[in-house]
C-alpha cells in the first residue's frame, strides 16, 4: 500500500526537469550512461535493459568501479543518469566531479534534491518517499521503486517522442516469444519440399497415403499448381461413414471446395487468428493462386505463439 501511494506521489515532482531530461536524451548524439551504487546499481540495470529495448541506446556504469577505471566507458556527449536516494554517497561525491570536468550532461534521480548529488546536476528528478516500506524504515522499499517508476516514465516518453512502433519492438526481441509473435512470417515456417498434395483425379487410397506420409492432416487437391480444394483427416472419416464402397472415388469428389488460404508474406499471428476463428488446424498457403504448402496450428504452437 505504501509503495503504490509513493509512486502516486511522482506526480507531485514532475517538472520542467524532468522534460528537459528527456529532451536532452532524445537529442543526444552518444549514448546514455546510467549509475548507481547499492539498490540504486539493480534499478540503473533495469532501467538499462528497459531503455535498450525501447530504442535508446543505453550502458550501465556500476558507480564504485566507475571511479577505479571504468569510468572509460563514458565518452564525449554521452548523457549520465545517476541514481543515489540520498545523494551523498561517498562514491557519488567522487564520481560526480569527474563527470562534470569530462562534460557530460548529468541527470540525477534523487529523493534529496539538496544533496552532493541534487545540486551538481544539470537536472534532478525528484524521487523522495517519507517513508519505506519496511518496518524498520531501512530496507530500500519505496525508494527504489519511486527511482523505477521514473526510469519507466523517461523510457516510455522517448518512445512516444521516437514513434517507437510493436515492428520497432520485436527487432530487439527477435529470440522470444513476443518477437516471434511480431516477426515471423507464414513463409519462414513453410517446408515447401513436402508439400502434401494430390490430383483431382487420385484414388482414395493415394489420398489417404499422402496425408499419412505428410503427417500435416490434410493433403491439397491440386490442378495446376492451384488448389481447387483440400481433404483432410475428417474428410476421410466422413467419407469411409457414409460410404460402403470407395472403389473408384476421386479425390475431386471427396474434397472440401474453397479452403480457407493465407498468403507466405502474411504473419505467422494472422494465421493464428484464422485457425481459431474457424477452430481449424491447417491453412492452405497461396500465392497469386500458386500453391505453396499448408501451416499447421501444433507447429505455430511450438513456436510459442499464442
Amino acid at each position: 500500500m505504501s509503495e503504490s501511494e509513493s509512486i502516486a506521489k511522482l506526480t507531485q515532482f514532475l517538472d520542467d526537469n524532468f522534460v528537459n531530461a528527456v529532451e536532452i536524451i532524445y537529442n543526444s548524439k552518444g549514448r546514455l550512461v546510467v549509475t548507481g551504487i547499492g539498490k540504486s546499481a539493480i534499478i540503473a540495470q533495469k532501467i538499462v535493459a528497459t531503455l535498450n529495448s525501447t530504442g535508446t541506446p543505453s550502458l550501465f556504469l556500476h558507480a564504485s568501479e566507475a571511479i577505479h577505471g571504468d569510468l572509460g566507458m563514458v565518452q564525449p556527449g554521452d548523457v549520465v543518469i545517476c541514481i543515489s536516494k540520498s545523494g551523498n554517497s561517498p562514491e557519488i561525491k567522487v564520481l560526480v566531479p569527474l563527470l562534470k570536468r569530462f562534460g557530460n550532461r548529468l541527470i540525477a534521480i534523487t529523493g534529496n534534491t539538496t544533496s552532493f548529488l541534487g545540486k551538481e546536476a544539470d537536472f534532478v528528478l525528484n524521487t523522495y518517499v517519507e517513508t519505506e516500506a519496511c518496518p524498520i524504515n531501512l530496507a530500500p522499499t519505496n525508494s527504489t521503486t519511486a527511482q523505477l517508476v521514473m526510469g519507466d516514465a523517461i523510457a516510455v516518453c522517448l518512445m512516444e517522442m521516437k514513434n517507437f512502433t510493436a515492428e520497432d519492438f520485436a527487432k530487439y526481441h527477435p529470440g522470444g516469444a513476443l518477437g516471434k509473435k511480431l516477426l515471423l512470417r507464414v513463409g519462414d515456417m513453410l517446408d515447401t519440399t513436402h508439400r502434401p498434395l494430390v490430383s483431382p483425379d487420385s484414388t482414395i487410397k493415394n489420398a489417404i497415403i499422402e496425408i499419412s506420409e505428410k503427417r500435416l492432416g490434410v493433403t491439397a487437391v491440386v490442378e495446376n499448381n492451384k488448389v481447387i480444394g483440400i481433404i483432410t483427416d475428417g474428410d476421410i472419416r466422413r467419407m469411409l461413414n457414409k460410404t460402403e464402397n470407395i472403389t473408384g472415388l476421386t479425390a475431386q469428389e471427396i474434397m472440401t471446395k474453397k479452403p480457407k488460404t493465407i498468403k507466405s508474406t502474411d504473419m505467422v499471428s494472422d494465421a493464428l487468428n484464422i485457425l481459431e476463428d474457424f477452430s481449424i488446424t491447417q491453412l492452405v498457403v497461396v500465392d497469386n493462386d500458386d500453391y505453396k504448402g499448408v501451416i499447421h496450428l501444433h507447429d505455430i504452437l511450438k513456436e510459442g505463439i499464442v
